[in-house]
């Protein structure tokens, strides 16, 4: 049978090969496959699109399906693809020693391999830092007019809302969510770099964003990007209790791999600390491993305390959050 992954050339001799179903749009990620084809002689195949419609094809193909990996930008869609079992267990002590313990699928259907924070990012000229403190507190009326952030849409959102639930219960969320949209400078639109340019701009005072996009603005070649960057500090609410709430990159070995030894290799790559340097230096994300810090522009943020909560959950309560998003009118 040929596939989009293979040559329909019965007798070509079939390359070592890997293949990926990806979420990630980050050049970093071809950088990675390229080092380690160089080093392995294994040839990375990638299709990329959004992480439902990866899900819906892999649940398609069933058992014919050409993946050998899933890859997503948030935890909670790992733990669906799990959940409808499209995935299996990894058993491999090197993956294992590679990767810190909080952040590992405490089922051990899929593996992190970058974490990255949801900060809020402030006005250097019109917010005191001594003013914050939690996700919670940004309900609080002292910022109307004030908060930027993205669509509700937005995974990245759902993940903190998801969050805020399994920490809090869906009263707390919902009264949360209800003040953060009073205190909206302007109805929710574009990425998280646009609510950075959007302080810049005045036209509100902080914003949750991503921590990595502060590191992509700061390392930018264009002069606007850099401003917006500059323009705005780094805080990680939570500090003081839970900490502040992480979402990671991961990957998952699918149920009917064809290439089931060269993906763990490349599993095996990605966690170990010459692609987690690569990572760290290039896409502004937290290592997965350890034994690698971050970018030097990331370290000047300082260390800062991390949500534990079991990451499945950003899966758990996706629904529920959503349902919270919908009912308090969060755009």
């Amino acid at each position: 049978m040929c596939s989009l992954f293979m040559s329909c050339d019965s007798n070509e001799k079939k390359s070592e090969e890997v293949n990926l179903y990806s979420q990630r749009h980050y050049s970093v990620d071809e950088l990675q496959y390229e080092n380690f084809t160089k080093l392995t002689g294994i040839k990375v195949n990638v299709i990329k699109a959004n992480a439902d419609e990866l899900i819906e094809r892999l649940k398609n193909e069933g058992e014919n399906s050409p993946a050998d990996l899933f890859i997503t930008v948030d935890a909670g869609k790992l733990q669906k693809a799990a959940e409808l079992e499209l995935l299996q267990k990894v058993s491999n002590s090197k993956i294992n020693d590679n990767v810190s313990n909080d952040l590992k699928d405490k089922n051990g259907y899929w593996v992190p391999i970058t974490y990255r924070a949801r900060i809020v990012v402030y006005s250097n000229d019109r917010v005191n830092k001594n003013d914050l403190s939690t996700y919670e507190d940004l309900a609080n009326e002292k910022w109307k007019g004030r908060i930027l952030v993205r669509s509700s849409s937005n995974a990245y959102n759902q993940a903190l809302m998801s969050s805020m639930v399994a920490n809090l219960g869906s009263d707390v969320a919902s009264s949360w969510s209800n003040g953060i949209v009073k205190n909206f400078a302007r109805d929710p639109k574009g990425s998280d770099r646009d609510q950075v340019k959007a302080i810049a701009a005045g036209q509100g005072d902080l914003a949750i964003v991503n921590s990595y996009y502060i590191g992509l603005l700061l390392s930018s070649k264009k002069e606007e990007e850099l401003n917006a960057g500059k323009s705005v500090s780094v805080f990680f609410p939570n500090q003081e209790d839970r900490g502040s709430h992480i979402n990671v990159s991961g990957i998952g070995l699918t149920k009917n791999s064809p290439n089931k030894e060269n993906a763990i290799k490349l599993m095996e790559y990605l966690t170990g600390e010459e692609a987690q340097n690569t990572y760290v230096n290039n896409s502004y994300e937290y290592a997965a491993n350890p034994k690698v810090k971050p970018s030097k522009i990331v370290q000047a943020w300082g260390t800062f305390k991390r949500d534990e909560l079991d990451l499945n959950m950003l899966g758990k309560f996706r629904q529920e959050a959503i349902r919270i998003f919908d009912k308090t009118g969060w755009k």
